[in-house]
Protein backbone atom coordinates (compact mmCIF):
# COMPACT_ATOMS: atom_id res chain seq x y z
CA UNK A 1 0.00 0.00 0.00
CA UNK A 2 1.45 3.68 -1.17
CA UNK A 3 1.72 6.06 1.34
CA UNK A 4 2.85 9.80 0.90
CA UNK A 5 4.70 11.40 3.12
CA UNK A 6 5.60 15.05 2.16
CA UNK A 7 8.27 16.94 3.92
CA UNK A 8 8.15 20.75 4.63
CA UNK A 9 11.03 22.45 5.34
CA UNK A 10 9.99 25.38 7.42
CA UNK A 11 10.42 29.34 6.01
CA UNK A 12 12.38 31.57 6.61
CA UNK A 13 12.67 32.39 10.37
CA UNK A 14 14.55 34.67 12.09
CA UNK A 15 16.95 34.24 15.09
CA UNK A 16 16.61 37.42 17.03
CA UNK A 17 13.20 36.46 18.97
CA UNK A 18 12.60 33.83 21.32
CA UNK A 19 14.11 30.55 21.43
CA UNK A 20 14.33 27.46 19.26
CA UNK A 21 11.13 26.36 20.01
CA UNK A 22 9.04 29.53 19.76
CA UNK A 23 10.50 31.89 16.95
CA UNK A 24 8.00 32.23 14.41
CA UNK A 25 8.28 33.12 10.56
CA UNK A 26 9.82 36.63 8.90
CA UNK A 27 7.62 38.39 6.41
CA UNK A 28 9.60 35.95 3.63
CA UNK A 29 8.70 32.84 5.22
CA UNK A 30 5.05 34.04 6.26
CA UNK A 31 4.50 34.98 2.67
CA UNK A 32 6.13 31.36 1.29
CA UNK A 33 4.09 29.76 3.52
CA UNK A 34 1.16 31.16 1.14
CA UNK A 35 3.04 29.46 -1.96
CA UNK A 36 3.08 26.19 0.10
CA UNK A 37 -0.65 26.21 0.47
CA UNK A 38 -1.27 27.09 -3.04
CA UNK A 39 1.55 24.32 -4.11
CA UNK A 40 0.12 21.62 -1.84
CA UNK A 41 -4.08 22.03 -1.87
CA UNK A 42 -4.88 20.21 -4.42
CA UNK A 43 -3.07 16.81 -2.97
CA UNK A 44 -5.03 15.60 -1.18
CA UNK A 45 -3.66 15.64 1.51
CA UNK A 46 -5.17 13.48 4.96
CA UNK A 47 -2.96 14.18 7.97
CA UNK A 48 -0.82 17.41 9.10
CA UNK A 49 1.67 16.47 11.31
CA UNK A 50 4.36 18.67 12.82
CA UNK A 51 7.17 19.35 14.71
CA UNK A 52 6.03 21.33 18.36
CA UNK A 53 8.36 24.35 17.38
CA UNK A 54 6.33 27.38 16.49
CA UNK A 55 8.04 27.57 12.97
CA UNK A 56 7.37 24.45 11.21
CA UNK A 57 3.78 24.60 12.34
CA UNK A 58 3.38 27.79 11.57
CA UNK A 59 4.78 26.96 7.81
CA UNK A 60 2.15 24.18 7.27
CA UNK A 61 -0.94 26.50 9.23
CA UNK A 62 -2.37 27.92 6.52
CA UNK A 63 -2.52 24.88 4.70
CA UNK A 64 -4.06 22.61 6.99
CA UNK A 65 -6.98 25.31 7.56
CA UNK A 66 -7.65 25.64 3.88
CA UNK A 67 -8.52 21.98 4.09
CA UNK A 68 -10.21 22.11 7.29
CA UNK A 69 -7.51 19.90 9.06
CA UNK A 70 -5.97 20.24 12.55
CA UNK A 71 -1.93 19.84 13.13
CA UNK A 72 -1.28 17.23 15.22
CA UNK A 73 2.33 17.93 16.87
CA UNK A 74 4.75 14.89 17.57
CA UNK A 75 7.65 15.82 20.01
CA UNK A 76 9.58 13.70 18.61
CA UNK A 77 9.84 15.32 15.06
CA UNK A 78 11.61 18.70 16.79
CA UNK A 79 14.86 19.94 15.49
CA UNK A 80 18.38 18.79 16.45
CA UNK A 81 18.96 19.94 19.33
CA UNK A 82 22.26 21.87 19.00
CA UNK A 83 22.79 23.40 22.80
CA UNK A 84 20.88 23.42 25.88
CA UNK A 85 17.91 25.21 27.13
CA UNK A 86 16.63 25.57 23.33
CA UNK A 87 18.57 28.09 22.77
CA UNK A 88 19.67 29.84 19.15
CA UNK A 89 22.52 29.35 17.90
CA UNK A 90 24.13 32.08 15.23
CA UNK A 91 24.79 30.65 12.02
CA UNK A 92 28.86 31.24 12.42
CA UNK A 93 28.70 28.73 14.87
CA UNK A 94 26.21 26.62 14.10
CA UNK A 95 27.62 25.23 10.45
CA UNK A 96 30.88 24.56 11.72
CA UNK A 97 29.08 22.46 14.15
CA UNK A 98 26.66 20.79 12.16
CA UNK A 99 29.78 19.60 9.77
CA UNK A 100 31.28 17.93 12.89
CA UNK A 101 28.49 16.67 13.84
CA UNK A 102 27.70 14.19 10.85
CA UNK A 103 31.00 13.72 10.58
CA UNK A 104 31.03 12.14 13.94
CA UNK A 105 27.51 11.24 14.60
CA UNK A 106 28.09 10.08 18.16
CA UNK A 107 29.09 14.14 19.09
CA UNK A 108 27.42 16.49 21.12
CA UNK A 109 27.77 19.85 22.85
CA UNK A 110 26.80 19.61 26.58
CA UNK A 111 23.11 19.62 26.71
CA UNK A 112 22.42 18.75 23.04
CA UNK A 113 22.18 15.46 20.97
CA UNK A 114 24.30 13.94 18.71
CA UNK A 115 22.98 12.97 14.97
CA UNK A 116 22.89 9.86 16.03
CA UNK A 117 20.50 10.11 18.50
CA UNK A 118 18.18 12.62 16.90
CA UNK A 119 17.88 10.41 13.79
CA UNK A 120 16.65 7.61 16.32
CA UNK A 121 14.10 9.45 17.36
CA UNK A 122 12.89 11.03 14.46
CA UNK A 123 13.07 7.85 12.42
CA UNK A 124 10.73 5.85 15.13
CA UNK A 125 8.51 8.87 14.84
CA UNK A 126 8.59 8.37 11.47
CA UNK A 127 8.04 4.77 11.43
CA UNK A 128 4.81 5.44 13.43
CA UNK A 129 3.16 7.77 11.06
CA UNK A 130 3.76 5.33 8.41
CA UNK A 131 2.00 2.75 10.38
CA UNK A 132 -0.36 4.77 11.53
CA UNK A 133 -1.71 6.94 8.63
CA UNK A 134 -1.12 3.80 5.88
CA UNK A 135 -2.07 4.54 3.03
CA UNK A 136 -2.39 7.98 3.05
CA UNK A 137 -0.96 11.54 2.34
CA UNK A 138 0.51 13.23 5.27
CA UNK A 139 2.41 16.40 5.19
CA UNK A 140 5.14 16.92 8.03
CA UNK A 141 6.29 20.31 9.17
CA UNK A 142 9.79 20.05 10.04
CA UNK A 143 13.05 20.94 9.71
CA UNK A 144 16.32 20.78 7.94
CA UNK A 145 19.08 18.50 10.32
CA UNK A 146 16.16 16.45 11.19
CA UNK A 147 14.76 15.73 7.49
CA UNK A 148 17.97 15.32 6.47
CA UNK A 149 18.48 12.54 9.06
CA UNK A 150 14.92 10.62 8.74
CA UNK A 151 15.49 10.91 4.73
CA UNK A 152 19.02 9.92 5.43
CA UNK A 153 18.01 6.84 7.08
CA UNK A 154 16.07 5.37 3.91
CA UNK A 155 18.78 6.70 1.19
CA UNK A 156 21.99 7.31 1.70
CA UNK A 157 22.24 10.19 -0.70
CA UNK A 158 20.66 12.24 1.76
CA UNK A 159 23.31 13.54 3.96
CA UNK A 160 25.51 16.91 4.93
CA UNK A 161 26.03 18.06 1.15
CA UNK A 162 21.88 17.17 0.65
CA UNK A 163 21.15 19.36 3.58
CA UNK A 164 23.35 21.95 2.32
CA UNK A 165 21.26 22.62 -0.78
CA UNK A 166 17.98 22.58 0.61
CA UNK A 167 16.13 25.51 1.04
CA UNK A 168 13.90 27.12 3.51
CA UNK A 169 11.12 26.28 3.00
CA UNK A 170 11.53 23.03 0.75
CA UNK A 171 9.18 20.41 -0.17
CA UNK A 172 9.94 17.02 -0.82
CA UNK A 173 7.46 13.86 -1.94
CA UNK A 174 8.02 10.45 -0.46
CA UNK A 175 6.58 7.73 -1.82
CA UNK A 176 6.60 4.56 0.20
CA UNK A 177 5.28 1.18 -0.19
CA UNK A 178 4.53 -0.41 3.01
CA UNK A 179 7.65 1.05 5.00
CA UNK A 180 10.31 0.85 1.72
CA UNK A 181 11.16 4.43 0.38
CA UNK A 182 10.37 3.77 -3.38
CA UNK A 183 10.65 7.59 -4.79
CA UNK A 184 11.51 10.82 -3.30
CA UNK A 185 10.34 14.44 -5.35
CA UNK A 186 11.46 17.74 -4.55
CA UNK A 187 8.51 20.37 -5.35
CA UNK A 188 9.98 23.37 -3.89
CA UNK A 189 11.47 25.53 -6.59
CA UNK A 190 10.72 22.83 -9.42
Amino acid sequence: MKTFIYMVRHGESPKTEGDERTRGLTDKGRSDAGIITQLLKDEGIDAFISSPYKRAMATIEELAQSVGKEIVVFEELRELVFIGNDQIMADSELYPLVKKMFSEPNFSLHGGESIRICQDRAVKALQKILEQYRGQKVVIGTHGAVMTLMMGYFDSQYDLDFLLTTSKPDIYKMEFQDDVLVETKRLWGN
